[in-house]
C-alpha cells in the first residue's frame, strides 16, 4: 500500500473515524480537509447490497446531474449519417461523421470524453468495442448514447449527465462536481444521484440494499454519510 503523505495524515486528523455525517455536514467536511492546489473532483461512492454477478441484480443508468460537473466541456463524438449529422452539427457535437470517424478510432484517435451513435451506424461502432469499452465510452442504448434523438443526448451529455454503474465488487464510484462548487449546489448534484440509485434498486435484491455511503474529494480522505437517512 502507498504511504500517505504528511497532507493527507492532517487531513485525515480532522475526520472522527467512523462518524456518519447528515449531506449538508458531509459536503462541509469534505471542502475543509481537501488539500490539492487543484480543483478537486468530489466523489460518492455507494456499497450495495446486490450480486453484480447475476444479470437481474445489476445497478446502471445515468442521470442529468442539475448542476453539471464543472471542468472543462465534454468533447463529444456523434457517428451518424445522413440528415443526422447536420442535427448532430446544430446540436453543438464536437466530431460528426460516419464510417471515417469509425476508421479514425480504429487508427488511435482518442481526444473525445464521449461519443454518441445512431441505430443504424451500430454495425460498424460494433468493431469498436474493444478500444472503446475499457474506456467507458461505448454506446448503449441503456445509457441514452445510441439514439436517433442525437440533438437531447448531446445537450445532456453536454450540460453533466453521469453514468452510475456498479463494479463486480458491489460498489458505485461517480462523479459529483467540483470542491469550488457552491454548497447547495454540491448538496442537490449529490442528493440527485443518490436518488436514482436508490430507485434503481432491482426487485431481486435481498436484505439491506444501501450498506454504506461516502464524499471524497480526488486527493482527500472521505467522510462517511448517514446512509439510513436514504433507505
Amino acid at each position: 500500500m502507498a504511504k500517505k503523505g504528511k497532507k493527507y495524515l492532517a487531513a485525515a486528523e480532522k475526520i472522527e473515524p467512523n462518524k456518519k455525517h447528515t449531506l449538508e455536514e458531509g459536503i462541509a467536511k469534505v471542502k475543509e480537509v481537501a488539500f490539492a492546489k487543484f480543483d478537486e473532483t468530489v466523489e460518492l461512492t455507494m456499497w450495495l447490497g446486490v450480486d453484480p454477478r447475476k444479470a437481474d441484480q445489476l445497478v446502471r443508468g445515468t442521470i442529468v446531474l442539475p448542476h453539471g460537473l464543472g471542468g472543462k466541456a465534454k468533447v463529444v463524438v456523434v457517428i451518424a449519417q445522413g440528415d443526422k449529422i447536420k442535427e448532430a452539427e446544430e446540436a453543438g457535437a464536437d466530431f460528426v461523421g460516419g464510417d471515417e470517424l469509425v476508421d479514425r478510432i480504429k487508427g488511435g484517435w482518442l481526444d473525445f470524453d464521449a461519443v454518441i451513435a445512431t441505430p443504424d451506424m451500430m454495425r460498424s461502432v460494433g468493431m469498436l468495442g474493444k478500444i472503446l469499452g475499457p474506456r467507458g465510452l461505448m454506446p448503449n442504448p441503456k445509457t441514452g448514447t445510441v439514439t436517433m434523438d442525437v440533438k437531447t443526448a448531446i445537450q445532456e451529455t453536454k450540460a453533466g449527465k453521469v453514468e452510475y454503474r456498479v463494479d463486480k465488487t458491489g460498489v458505485i464510484h461517480s462523479p459529483v462536481g467540483k470542491v469550488s462548487f457552491e454548497n447547495a449546489n454540491l448538496m442537490e448534484n449529490t442528493r440527485v444521484l443518490i436518488n436514482a440509485v436508490m430507485k434503481a434498486k432491482p426487485t431481486t435484491a435481498k436484505g439491506r440494499y444501501l450498506k454504506k455511503i461516502n464524499l471524497a474529494a480526488t486527493m482527500s480522505p472521505g467522510v462517511l454519510l448517514d446512509e439510513l437517512a436514504y433507505v
